[in-house]
């Protein structure tokens, strides 16, 4: 994977963050996925704050679908659905990226020395 593969996939991760934007109803801690340019952040740090993120979308859809199942006001079916909805594509978005990871990874193994 060459570096602009890897810069590509960084922004697709950005605009998607940029995309989720705030929820209600106890609102997760936003998804960081870069660093102030002059932070000196390892790339390791960076993909588990993302993962991190990702789970915790996950977590507060599950927690507004339980809340709209039990009947809680001003939850409604389509902010669920929407939620449900963010946290899948941003767990498929992040299995693309796992994907690309293993493939480059794979790559580089695979180089003669």
């Amino acid at each position: 994977m060459s570096s602009a593969q890897i810069s590509q996939v960084l922004a697709e991760m950005r605009a998607l963050q940029s995309r989720i934007g705030a929820v209600q109803l106890d609102q997760p801690r936003p998804l960081s996925i870069g660093a102030p340019p002059s932070a000196n952040v390892d790339f390791g740090q960076i993909l588990q704050r993302s993962i991190d993120g990702v789970a915790q979308m996950e977590h507060h859809a599950d927690r507004l679908a339980d809340a709209y199942e039990a009947g809680v006001k001003g939850v409604d079916l389509t902010k669920v659905m929407i939620e449900v909805q963010k946290a899948g594509l941003a767990f498929r978005a992040m299995t693309e990226i796992r994907n690309k990871l293993v493939d480059a990874y794979n790559q580089v193994m695979n180089m003669p020395v």
